[in-house]
């Protein structure tokens, strides 16, 4: 039994969008059923020739150029890519047809998957929570936004497997079911240029997450993010609350906690705090805690778990350490692309001198990390383009440069950062006014520090 093409079969399906996504959607239908009749809607007019593999597929019809999104009430499936945008498109009409492979794989497999969303610190806490089931033979599989394409393995899904699934926005926009296991790390302002500036449809497209949950589902949420701990309580939920925080609650085996040196689950210990381990600072502990929440659901050993909590590495751009060069210590925060999560990184690694920040204005608003770097002990603040010159010209007391871009940035790091101390990358907005992505942006800096 196929139960994705089971979906499928009978309904007129387009693929929105012939990106990676997309064509691991069509490579999958094909693999299945070779003369399904399929359409790809793309704005790209030059898609067949791009993709000689087309040309002679006689059950795909391909509608290319600026009028690919015309008729999308026509279909009875859309499978939409991520990166596609809807935002000024009226979807009302046709909204409850569009889907994707993240929803697919939801409707079809949804009792063992695992979702994991937040704004910040997805990658960090699927990936972790990867190497716990790993560690303890769990049959699993790390999938969705973390860069894997879920339909490239649905033929590895046994009805044994448990399936992490790391969930973006856009991922979540149009789903109209939630995963067994939902996890929401936190809620901060982001990605306003995808959702038209508001915040509050940002917020509301994450939610989706617990939305669709019944009373055998599970929430896993932090408590101590006062956006997204009002936003859960502000609905009836017939889901099972688990809550996670940093401070001990009144008898209350549905939260786990950070107190004094330990982690408690069911009011127990669990993880000792002071344990040497890579991932550091609050917003990583939090990460972790999220972690044993799901550990402590599927009954697995805390033992263990700590373990491997202690011997994963973090993932590159993320607090990443480049090495020490002429007696300073640099580090790559290149995905910290809102404030909150420099903030965080200045705050974990504690002596740093230096930070490199600023990118592409995306509406966001910056006053909080303006008091922070204006009364924190960072001495030199190195302003890129465009919001690094805009918050920049709001400080005084600190040593500001302005450099127009990495290269003339890490220059200035290297003349004016003190022997001792950190020169740290953490932008507080998204890369791409000047790279194509936030790894482009890491990856020049490790190199330009290295040289």
């Amino acid at each position: 039994m196929n139960r994705v093409m089971d979906f499928l079969t009978g309904k007129k399906v387009a693929i929105l969008g012939f990106g990676k996504e997309g064509k691991s959607t069509f490579n999958y239908i094909r693999k299945h059923n070779p003369s399904f009749k399929l359409f790809i809607l793309d704005i790209n007019e030059n898609i067949v020739e791009e993709n000689e593999f087309l040309r002679g597929d006689l059950a795909t019809r391909i509608v290319a150029g600026y009028g690919y999104l015309d008729h999308l009430r026509d279909y009875d499936v859309i499978i939409k890519s991520p990166g596609i945008s809807l935002k000024d498109v009226d979807t009302s009409r046709f909204e409850d047809r569009i889907t994707s492979q993240i929803e697919i794989v939801l409707e079809c497999f949804r009792d063992q998957i695992i979702g994991i969303t937040g704004t910040k610190g997805k990658s960090t806490t699927a990936s972790l929570l990867y190497k716990v089931f790993k560690d303890q033979n769990v049959d699993t599989l790390l999938l969705g936004n973390i860069g894997t394409p879920v339909f490239d393995y649905l033929d590895d899904i046994k009805d044994s497997t448990k399936v992490i699934i790391e969930m973006s926005i856009a991922q979540l926009e149009f789903i109209k079911t939630s995963p067994h296991i939902g996890v929401i790390l936190n809620l901060f302002e982001d990605h306003l240029d995808h959702t038209g500036g508001s915040v509050e449809y940002y917020h509301a497209c994450k939610m989706k997450m617990f939305e669709y949950q019944s009373r055998i589902d599970f929430s896993v949420y932090c408590e101590d993010n006062e956006t997204l701990n009002n936003l859960v309580n502000s609905k009836k939920r017939d889901s099972q609350l688990i809550r996670y925080k940093f401070a001990e609650p009144k008898q209350d085996f549905n939260t786990v906690y950070c107190d004094g040196n330990y982690i408690y689950c069911k009011n127990k210990p669990v993880y000792n705090v002071n344990d040497d381990r890579n991932l550091i600072g609050k917003h990583n502990l939090s990460n972790i805690m999220a972690v044993f929440a799901v550990v402590n659901l599927l009954g697995l050993s805390n033992r263990e778990a700590s373990k491997s909590v202690n011997e994963f590495k973090p993932l590159e751009h993320r607090l990443e350490y480049v090495g020490d060069y002429d007696g300073v210590t640099y580090y790559n925060d290149s995905i910290a692309t809102i404030p909150n999560a420099t903030i965080n990184a200045i705050e974990s690694l504690g002596i740093v001198n230096t930070l490199i920040f600023g990118g592409k204005d995306r509406g966001i608003h910056y006053e909080e990390l303006v008091e922070y770097l204006k009364n924190c002990n960072v001495e030199n603040l190195i302003c890129m383009p465009d919001t690094g010159y805009k918050i920049g010209s709001q400080i005084t007391g600190k040593n500001v440069y302005k450099a127009e871009n990495l290269e003339i940035a890490v220059d200035i790091a290297k003349k004016i950062t003190k022997k001792g101390m950190i020169c740290l990358l953490s932008p507080a907005a998204s890369s791409y006014n000047q790279f194509k992505n936030f790894e482009e942006k890491g990856n020049l800096f490790k190199q330009l520090v290295r040289k």
